[in-house]
């Protein structure tokens, strides 16, 4: 490592094969700590090439415990994280939306590391145990129409630089990985993004997929759908921007999506939502992120379509059955 770091003091960049061994060598728990500290603090300095990336993803996905959903075409809709704004669980509580309009689910997430209650910290107060068995997460796609998948279950380099990430509470190069290796595979995504900057390199991604996603990037600085203003929306047919009123409905203020202080509190807001007891500013964003992911899979003619769906699943009980049906497995 020491190798690795005196080459990035000198203001180099990593070609992709050894981007790979570098993380490959952390998942397997070869660097001390304060090596991987000081090799993620590089990345907070200066910008990751898309070559460091690549090599990244490479290593996370041949480190991977991978996972077969049979018979399932399934969505992930997942944030990047690190925006700074402290939201409820916005794409979390999209996923059981979309779940509940008939979607299937293969929701990927972890801790906060960034954040008070990232999606793992969330599930985890409402009851969801986190498991790597394959047989009983195809169950529970087939029973509630999503599962939930804990990142350091499935990738030892996340488990090792877990509390790295956490003492340092600053967003790092792993918060633009998450929604790169899902080992689901999902069929389709929604991915949400910090910045333009890395909407740009995601598109590189996932244009080289060949597989339908939306990237969206709140203008004033979320990644996710906010409804505080306009919304950079990216698909493989091309990008545009699209109002808070052609996506919700009406513009919402920041205010109304705070996300509490602790996960006990992330958790009752999230509960609330789900039950259709949430504000109507809270729903609009909800149903604003489910309605773009239920659009990517190409099954409704128009956005306006799938936002109806959306209505229909939350309003109806069938989100939060879903989300009934998926803890009554546990």
């Amino acid at each position: 490592m020491k190798k690795i770091l005196t080459y990035l003091f000198e203001h180099k960049t990593l070609p992709r094969t050894l981007a790979k061994e570098a993380l490959v060598n952390i998942g397997k728990g070869i660097y001390n700590e304060h090596e991987v500290t000081a090799f993620m603090t590089v990345y907070l300095m200066r910008s990751i090439t898309i070559e460091e990336l690549q090599g990244f993803r490479d290593a996370l996905l041949e480190l991977c415990v991978p996972v077969k959903l049979d018979g399932f075409q399934t969505v992930d809709i997942v944030g990047t994280g690190g925006d700074g704004k402290d939201t409820f669980n916005i794409s979390t509580l999209s996923c059981f939306i979309v779940a509940g309009a008939g979607q299937p689910v293969a929701k990927h997430g972890n801790y906060g590391a960034s954040s008070v209650s990232g999606a793992s910290n969330v599930m985890e107060q409402l009851g969801y145990k986190f498991k790597q068995d394959n047989a009983q997460l195809q169950n529970e796609v087939e029973q509630a129409g999503i599962c939930f998948l804990h990142a350091p279950l499935f990738h030892p380099a996340l488990k090792t630089v877990g509390p790295i990430r956490r003492n340092l509470g600053m967003r790092t190069f792993f918060n633009m990985l998450g929604p790169m290796v899902n080992p689901a595979d999902p069929a389709y995504q929604l991915v949400g993004v910090f910045s333009l900057e890395m909407a740009r390199v995601y598109n590189y991604f996932l244009q080289h997929n060949g597989r339908p996603f939306t990237i969206i990037h709140g203008l004033d600085g979320y990644d996710e759908i906010s409804l505080t203003n306009d919304t950079k929306v990216i698909t493989q047919h091309g990008e545009r921007i699209m109002t808070p009123e052609q996506l919700g409905k009406r513009m919402v203020s920041a205010s109304d999506l705070q996300g509490g202080k602790t996960p006990e509190e992330a958790a009752k807001i999230f509960a609330s939502i789900i039950k259709g007891e949430g504000t109507w500013a809270q729903n609009a964003v909800v149903l604003a992120n489910a309605a773009m992911a239920l659009h990517c899979t190409g099954k409704y003619a128009n956005y306006d379509d799938a936002y109806h769906a959306a209505v229909e699943s939350l309003e109806s009980g069938k989100a939060y059955q879903c989300l009934l049906k998926l803890i009554s497995l546990q």
